[in-house]
């Protein structure tokens, strides 16, 4: 059970971290205003991923597991979060075939 608890904080620090980003092209207000981002959001992006890699690591005695699930979580929502909001199309080939990849990392650290 703590594998997807660790797997889902690894979601929700990607979310945190695209908003940290891109909270800049969503509001003019934050435009011009780095450190409150960095302040406001990169501690709970921080510990999101500090727990979600602790939980991962802890379950599957694998670092290496960890750091796959993390990084293909973040080619997962960085796509949906960026066309859904941003507008950027993610229906391209390459966008695609790179989403379909992320997902199949995740399946082979969970199931093989």
């Amino acid at each position: 059970m703590n594998i997807y608890i660790g797997i889902a904080l690894v979601f929700l620090g990607q979310i945190i971290g695209w908003f940290q980003l891109n909270s800049q092209y969503l509001s003019e207000w934050w435009s011009d205003k780095p450190w409150t981002t960095a302040f406001l959001l990169g501690m709970p992006c921080s510990v999101a991923f500090w727990y979600s890699w602790k939980l991962i690591v802890d379950a599957t005695g694998s670092a290496w597991t960890a750091r796959f699930i993390g990084s293909s979580a973040g080619l997962i929502i960085f796509p949906v979060l960026t066309w859904f909001l941003l507008g950027e199309s993610m229906f391209t080939a390459k966008t695609m075939i790179c989403l379909t990849l992320a997902v199949a990392i995740i399946l082979i650290q969970l199931f093989w």
